[in-house]
């Protein structure tokens, strides 16, 4: 599951919502929306992730919030560190060689360290 497909989740059950009646409402199949709650799809677009802060009446901060985790909820990640340090090389190939065997404390714990280096966001503007 990616951070987009959990909060989405959490912002359906919150509203006794099936994910059928969801799917209709934003025009996508059931499918679709199943796999992109549960990473199996690749981060949504912009106008879709419109659609459903509006679905769910998300306020400002909210809504800012769920486009953050939509950009950072791609299931496929591809690091190019091409013209890095060969520490940063290191450093993608570890994480991609144990992220799958690390706890929730060890990933809380890298991204606490990662997120209070204060780095200035990466990705698309809506």
């Amino acid at each position: 599951m990616t951070p987009f497909g959990e909060r989405v989740r959490e912002l359906r059950e919150v509203q006794s919502m099936a994910q059928k009646d969801m799917a209709a409402a934003l025009g996508v199949s059931p499918a679709y929306l199943s796999a992109l709650e549960h990473g199996k799809r690749g981060r949504p677009g912009s106008g879709l992730v419109m659609q459903i802060c509006a679905l769910f009446d998300l306020i400002w901060d909210e809504a800012e919030d769920l486009k953050r985790l939509a950009d950072l909820s791609h299931p496929r990640v591809v690091v190019d560190t091409a013209g890095l340090s060969p520490k940063a090389t290191e450093l993608a190939n570890l994480l991609s060689e144990n992220i799958g065997e690390m706890d929730e404390d060890t990933i809380d714990w890298v991204l606490a360290e990662i997120r209070t280096r204060k780095l200035p966001p990466k990705g698309p503007a809506y």
